[in-house]
C-alpha cells in the first residue's frame, strides 16, 4: 500500500513538472509577440511551398530552433497558429 502511495505521488509530481514546463514555453510566445510573427512567417512560408505547419517537417524545425522537444514544439505550433496566425494550414 505505502509503495502504491509513494508511486501515485511521484507520477504527479512528474506530470505536474511537464504541464509547468510547457506553460512557461507559451508564456515566452504570449509575452513577446515579436517571437509569434516570426514563427508565424516561417510557416506561410512553408504553406506557399504546400506544406503545413503541423507537419513533421515543421515541428522538426521549431524543435531544433528551440532546443526543445517535439512534443513540446507541436504544442508551440498549434498555440501561435491558433493566436497568431490561424489563417495557416
Amino acid at each position: 500500500m505505502n509503495g502504491l502511495l509513494i508511486t501515485l505521488i511521484f507520477t504527479s509530481f512528474g506530470i505536474s513538472q511537464g504541464a509547468m514546463a510547457q506553460s512557461r514555453l507559451l508564456e515566452v510566445v504570449k509575452r513577446n509577440p515579436d517571437e509569434a510573427k516570426s514563427i508565424c512567417e516561417s510557416f506561410r512560408e512553408l504553406n506557399k511551398e504546400n506544406i503545413s505547419a503541423g507537419s513533421q517537417q515543421s515541428i522538426q524545425k521549431i524543435s531544433i530552433q528551440k532546443n526543445i522537444s517535439e512534443v513540446d514544439a507541436e504544442i508551440l505550433s498549434m498555440y501561435v497558429r491558433g493566436l497568431y496566425c490561424p489563417e495557416t494550414f
